[in-house]
């Protein structure tokens, strides 16, 4: 079996996910550069961070010994060189933008030590494409988290037209180190759980709007007939209106697929700053 190292973990973007992450790999023990374009917006995430371990030990679910050792191997950082210059395992978690994970990924490819896992946490952006041009392809991967990283047990891991054999190998076996149950999936648009899963929402939302039942009731069907843990509408609310929006519209023109076509009360939600749990309004009202 071969040995992997991941001593130090390096998270690029310190928002929803990628705080996310860093929480459960420095739970693990490993040590991990929280990054962000500013020393304010690291240390917001780790704050956010630091607020999710207190409700954790204020519910006894975690001992306040545990939180202090996992808030003690987060660094939050802005020094985005330093970080990928030292890391065993590279995890961007920065907004779905093609050009901007491009430009990341090229920067990995030339200051990460030789034997770093260079993983995207894209939901549906092409791992090949983002690899492009890097110079490391063969060890770019996906690895797409699912939010609330520390309670959701799924990482999809999404092997490029490129990542060898070795990458997928070490991407496993970082799952398993995060306590994650993986599936390997090829790169597709929409990967598996984003073209169910947004196909499930959009459908959703196309029933609202044609008065088939209520936002509630919606949700309700699928909570209890079908064991979903949250209704389509609920989980759209939690994703953001806005990033459903954007990876719709996304497999929209991949797939050239009616089904993927946004509706209009989509649209117009999002237009309107109604984008869910982040923005107070959504589906539902926060």
């Amino acid at each position: 079996m071969t040995d992997f190292v991941f001593d130090t973990v390096a998270v690029i973007g310190a928002g929803t996910m990628g705080r996310g992450i860093a929480h459960v790999a420095a739970g693990t023990g490993s040590k991990v550069l929280l990054v962000d374009a500013t020393e304010e917006a690291a240390q917001a995430g780790m704050d956010k961070v630091a607020g999710t371990l207190q409700r954790a030990v204020e519910k006894g679910r975690i001992e306040e010994a545990s939180r202090e050792v996992i808030l003690s191997n987060i660094t939050p950082s802005d020094d985005r060189a330093t970080a990928v210059g030292n890391a065993d395992v590279i995890v961007e978690a920065v907004p779905e933008d093609l050009a901007l994970k491009q430009s990341l990924f090229k920067e990995f490819g030339q200051t990460a030590p030789a034997h770093a896992l260079l993983g995207t946490n894209t939901s549906s952006l092409s791992v090949s494409s983002i690899a492009e041009g890097c110079g490391a392809e063969d060890r770019v991967i996906g690895l797409h988290f699912f939010n609330p990283v520390h309670i959701m047990t799924l990482l999809e891991v999404v092997q490029g037209k490129q990542t060898s054999p070795q990458t997928i190998e070490t991407a496993m076996a970082l799952a398993r180190r995060l306590g994650k149950e993986a599936i390997l999936v090829q790169d597709v648009p929409g990967f598996a759980t984003s073209r169910l899963g947004v196909l499930l929402g959009l459908e959703a939302m196309r029933m609202v709007e044609e008065g088939v039942a209520s936002v509630g009731d919606i949700d309700k069907a699928m909570e209890l007939g079908y064991r979903h843990p949250m209704g389509p509408l609920k989980l759209t609310d939690l994703v953001g209106l806005d990033v459903r929006l954007a990876i719709a519209e996304h497999l929209h023109g991949e797939l050239q697929s009616p089904r993927f076509e946004p509706p209009e009360i989509l649209k117009k939600m999002v237009a309107d700053g109604k984008l869910g749990k982040k923005s107070g309004e959504g589906f539902y009202t926060y």
